[in-house]
């Protein structure tokens, strides 16, 4: 019987070890920067190009989730439901190494003097996602990364500077995964399969989801939660779901 399934499913227990292992005070320092924004009526803006928008959605909006978050989610570069043709994945990887497109996308926002930015790229050498952490820390907002350190100092940056992510970002979490973000080999296969990316940089959010949640009831400030039925009942849960839009609402007001 083939044991590649398990394989992965041992390789993606590792990761989230190694993560454990590594990476709890920077996930700390994280939290605590996002509970500073949030208790002072900031912003944490969030930002992923291809695969990397999967953690701005993670944060918010979704049940066990709360405002405060603000994802920033350009369709020209996270549409992946068209692979060719119009929205395709040329178009998006093109996009993703043009200079200035950043600039472009932070000039619609206005920014606080309480808010921070996370910045999500697992390779950290595309000029997107490091000009918006250049353009983010020009504004004055404290830039978060989540990246792989592993991938990113093997690879060499897009970026005219040289410097990729974590070289820019005032402070960057691990994802611990492996250079090539693939990580079972298949016998007779010539490529390995199998990435393991999101299922660090993901378990990352949440747990700095979490820990926000905890500092901000902490100071008196609990947040609004996303919660379905399961826990208030369809109504009540309706209830709940407009009240966190709402205080959503209030506070990207104006931005």
């Amino acid at each position: 019987m083939s044991t590649s399934h398990l394989r992965y499913l041992h390789v993606a227990q590792d990761v989230l070890k190694q993560i454990e292992t590594t990476q709890t005070e920077a996930i700390a320092q994280a939290s605590e920067m996002c509970a500073e924004t949030i208790a002072e009526d900031g912003l944490v803006y969030l930002f992923g190009s291809g695969h990397s928008r999967m953690p701005v959605e993670e944060i918010f909006p979704r049940y066990g989730s709360f405002p405060g978050f603000f994802p920033i989610v350009e369709l020209a570069v996270t549409f992946h439901n068209q692979v060719v043709g119009c929205n395709g994945q040329r178009q998006a990887l093109f996009l993703e190494n043009v200079s200035g497109y950043a600039e472009v996308i932070l000039r619609n926002f206005t920014f606080g003097p309480h808010d921070c930015m996370m910045v999500f790229s697992n390779s950290g050498t595309n000029i997107l996602p490091i000009e918006m952490a250049i353009g983010a820390k020009a504004r004055n907002l404290p830039v978060i990364a989540v990246s792989s350190i592993a991938h990113s100092s093997a690879s060499s940056s897009k970026h005219a500077s040289g410097k990729r992510l974590f070289e820019v970002a005032d402070l960057t979490i691990d994802n611990c995964n492996p250079p090539g973000d693939a990580v079972v080999d298949i016998p007779d296969l010539a490529y390995p399969v199998g990435p393991t990316s999101s299922i660090g940089t993901l378990s990352i959010v949440n747990a700095i989801k979490c820990r926000v949640a905890e500092l901000l009831t902490a100071r008196g400030k609990p947040p609004v939660v996303l919660t379905g039925a399961h826990f208030l009942g369809a109504e009540e849960s309706v209830k709940q779901i407009e009240r966190a839009y709402d205080d959503y609402k209030a506070r990207v007001q104006g931005r």
